[in-house]
């Protein structure tokens, strides 16, 4: 059964080595009072990349895109030396708070938004609403620390036990008959979820409440419902935590756990082998998405249950969120332009090396065409 990736937000990190002078940032959707923006645009081709706008540009929210934003943005800055942008780890459900409230040009969210969020946007998009555009793919790594241990399986149903405090100790026979050769001890586990609201616990949620009902009978949700477990901010708070801790298991995009030489699980999801985490096999579960958003809305389904050969199901799909109309003059051309680019092919085929899967060529085709569009 698929379901939709409709609630929760993800946090997502500052990029590195851009500071935004001064106090005035332009936002892309609200009233048309914005004191102190130029109005100006400059535009310039600066090799595939088409250079529009000027001045600084805000965005917020996930942090699952954190690395690949933190190239685009170091990409689109060397082309584009009249528009600065800054990208504020705020995590996704801030980051719509922000966009909300017109304090930034577009947000970055790891769930789509909720119907309740669409209705508060016409507030802010004149004579429109916000959008989703999927941008971003990718696999939630399930990340662990156990002496002795760098090959491990597990299936949804362990999981789902293990992150609800049934499953206690590395030995416990459950795990022992998913992996019958390995020197399994007797250490505590130590779960670490995330304390703040995020789309990774949404979707790792979603995976669990659609993979093992009987095992993980929480609603999913951006905020973590399991019981025990250990509270860590954000993916790189879950990193580093598992990083520490010998018995540690947590969740993380699979950027945070290469960036920090962490092992992963392999999943049994049925298929003839376990799954490993890689962004060639989230790419194959991503590509069985399908678009559920209305009109310009590009709104994703997601497979949680494929048990398609080396199809990773724990994937997050992270859109940008902006305005399909009333977007700000004074943000919209070089809105566009940044957006124009990381849906491009240039800026997809730099996802992988980040960890990430890029968005399939019939949904980031459809993105492309939405993103010229806006108004």
């Amino acid at each position: 059964m698929k379901q939709l990736q409709r609630t929760s937000r993800l946090r997502t990190a500052a990029v590195g080595a851009l500071t935004v002078c001064g106090a005035l940032v332009l936002s892309a959707c609200g009233s048309d009072d914005n004191s102190g923006g130029s109005g100006s645009e400059t535009s310039k081709a600066a090799g595939n990349i088409s250079c529009d706008g000027e001045g600084k540009l805000l965005a917020s929210g996930s942090s699952a895109q954190k690395n690949a934003m933190d190239v685009w943005t170091q990409t689109y800055q060397s082309a584009c030396d009249t528009t600065q942008l800054n990208y504020k780890p705020t995590g996704s459900g801030a980051g719509i708070q922000e966009f909300l409230q017109g304090k930034t040009a577009f947000a970055g969210s790891d769930s789509a938004l909720e119907p309740g969020e669409v209705a508060k946007s016409k507030k802010v998009c004149k004579g429109g609403q916000a959008i989703d555009l999927p941008m971003v793919g990718g696999p939630i790594a399930v990340t662990y620390n156990l002496d002795g241990v760098d090959d491990l399986v597990l299936d949804a149903d362990t999981l789902a036990k293990i992150f609800d405090s049934k499953i206690t100790k590395w030995n416990d026979p459950a795990i022992k008959k998913l992996n019958p050769d390995a020197k399994l001890p007797s250490t505590k586990i130590q779960a670490f979820h995330r304390s703040d609201e995020s789309g990774t616990t949404d979707n790792f949620t979603k995976y669990l409440n659609t993979a093992a009902p009987a095992s993980w009978k929480h609603e999913p949700a951006k905020a973590w419902a399991g019981k025990g477990g250990q509270g860590a901010d954000g993916s790189s708070g879950i990193a580093t935590n598992v990083k520490q801790n010998d018995g540690a298991i947590g969740y993380a995009e699979l950027s945070y756990a290469t960036g920090n030489d962490l092992n992963t699980v392999k999943l049994d999801t049925g298929a003839k082998e376990p799954v490993e985490a890689t962004t060639g096999n989230a790419s194959k579960a991503i590509a069985d998405a399908k678009v559920v958003g209305q009109g310009k809305d590009l709104a994703l389904e997601l497979n949680y249950k494929t048990q398609a050969d080396s199809a990773y199901p724990i994937v997050l799909a992270t859109y940008e969120i902006v305005c399909d109309q009333g977007n700000k003059k004074e943000t919209l051309a070089a809105t566009k332009s940044f957006l124009k680019y990381t849906a491009s092919e240039d800026g997809q085929q730099a996802l992988a090396e980040k960890g990430y899967a890029p968005i399939p060529e019939e949904i980031i085709t459809k993105v492309r065409s939405t993103i010229d569009g806006l108004k």
